[in-house]
């Protein structure tokens, strides 16, 4: 182990018992940077300055609460629900990152990206393992819900996943699209009506209701 000359102690007990600290300090550390890396975050945010002044918070949910990733330890799932632009993915993808922090497995897809995965590994005939694999993650994210319509195949492999997690693991969605209109995206009315009740049975439903922070700059920068 790097440093463990540095390491002052009076006795051989104390000299091993502060490397046997290091040992784990850094195990722990690796595993968590392994965690990171392996959880597929297209960028990676934090809380650092978020703002949730325009986010409706449910009931019995604090902005700490995300933080401490209370819903996790509930296996609750978490809907991000607003227009484009108003900060779901960075809050999605912050949330994750401190899951990654406190040791959770994570994967984070972009829906669309996560059923061309599910839908090529069939015709592969691969499906089985890759469901296997994505029973694996504490926090399965999926970003962008809904932004692309999916064929009925897609939507019934999607369905299988999310059926996979209800009560066994945490599921963040963000999306822009009302409850409502799910059933023009996955075509089958009463398979998406099955998806909302595994989703929200046990959630936390946030509402952005603030104006696109992209629109907001580009308007900034054109009054400058």
């Amino acid at each position: 182990m790097e440093n463990c000359d540095k390491i002052e102690a009076q006795s051989h007990e104390e000299y091993l018992l502060k490397l046997l600290r290091l040992e784990l300090e850094h195990r722990d550390a690796s595993r968590k940077d392994r965690l990171l890396k392996n959880a597929g975050f297209y960028t990676i945010k934090t809380f650092a300055g978020y703002i949730f002044d325009e986010i409706k918070l449910p009931q019995g949910l604090t902005p700490q609460d995300l933080k401490d990733c209370k819903f996790l330890e509930e296996k609750k799932n978490l809907i991000l629900y607003g227009n484009v632009g108003t900060g779901k993915t960075h809050l999605a993808t912050a949330i994750g990152v401190e899951a990654c922090k406190k040791g959770y497995n994570v994967k984070f897809f972009r829906t669309a990206a996560l059923v061309n995965r599910l839908v090529e590994a069939r015709k592969g005939g691969e499906l089985s393992g890759l469901l296997k694999q994505l029973s694996k993650p504490d926090l399965l994210i999926c970003d962008e819900w809904g932004y692309v319509p999916l064929d009925r195949e897609g939507a019934q492999l999607l369905f299988q996943v999310i059926s996979d997690c209800y009560e066994r693991r945490s599921v963040v969605i963000t999306t822009n699209l009302e409850f409502s209109r799910w059933a023009s995206i996955f075509y089958d009315e009463q398979m998406t009506a099955a998806m909302i009740d595994r989703l929200i049975h046990h959630s936390y439903l946030l509402i952005f209701d603030g104006q696109s922070y992209r629109m907001r700059q580009s308007l900034m920068r054109q009054l400058s």
